[in-house]
Formats: C-alpha cells, sequence, structure tokens
C-alpha cells in the first residue's frame, strides 16, 4: 500500500484511496482496486492505521467512519461518489471486480447501494470489535 504522497509516472498527483483497513470487505475492496483496477498510479492508505492523513481529511470535513475517500488533484470524494468514481475509472480484468465496477460507476447506483455497504462495514467491525469511528477508539 502507497504513500499518498506518490506520483503516478506523468507526475501528476495519483488518486488516493483512502480506506478502513479493520473492515476485511473494505481491505479485499482496496487490495483488489491496487492489483486488477487499471487506475494508472493509484495508492491506496489505511486510513485507520494513517493517523495524521485521517485527522487531516476530518479537519476538512470528511470523516472515515462515513466511508472511503479518494483523493484526486485537489479534490476528496467522499463514499458513494468516491466508489462510484473508482468504479468509472477501473478496467478490471472479468470476475467480481468487473460486476462491481459496472453497477457502481453510475452515480445514482452508487448513492443507492452505498447505505447497504456502510451496514456490511459496520457489521464486520463489529464481529472484530473494533470502533465503527476509529478517532473514538
Amino acid at each position: 500500500m502507497a504513500s499518498p504522497t506518490a506520483l503516478a509516472p506523468s507526475g501528476d498527483p495519483a488518486p488516493v484511496l483512502v480506506f478502513d483497513g479493520g473492515c476485511p470487505f473494505c481491505r479485499h475492496f482496496a487490495e483488489i482496486s491496487e492489483l486488477r483496477s487499471g487506475i494508472p498510479g493509484l495508492a491506496i492508505v489505511d486510513g485507520r492505521a494513517d493517523g495524521a492523513l485521517r485527522q487531516s481529511l476530518a479537519a476538512r470535513g470528511f470523516h472515515l467512519r462515513d466511508g472511503a475517500m479518494v483523493l484526486v488533484e485537489d479534490r476528496v470524494l467522499h463514499g458513494a461518489g468516491a466508489v462510484a468514481w473508482l468504479c468509472a475509472q477501473m478496467q478490471p480484468s472479468p470476475g467480481l471486480l468487473q460486476l462491481l465496477a459496472a453497477v457502481l460507476a453510475d452515480p445514482a447506483r452508487s448513492r443507492a447501494t452505498y447505505p447497504l455497504l456502510l451496514a456490511a462495514r459496520r457489521f464486520a467491525l463489529s464481529l472484530k470489535r473494533l470502533p465503527i469511528d476509529p478517532d473514538l477508539s
């Protein structure tokens, strides 16, 4: 998993996916996004482990408890917007990731589906006895 300061080969800042490393679903999605998505230079950061980045984003109003984030250029895409952006950029190999990308690339479908993803995250974190909001641990 890469640093948020990683640069894409073109010299432009690489997009950064900030995810909740305590959630097994989030971790798996982040890992397959990094390995199979085809998004050039995509950096993956465990927001639960990177307290400084998490606090910096929270100071701007973006909280990990509310979902994953994608940092792209000077924008922060959060929750369903982050997932829709990632899925729209992906060029995945056949399989589950290709299906997810097709379904969640549409912003309306992503917004409709994202509450289910958050519920699955909350359930997985509760099984691991981890707080939903890492800033409250």
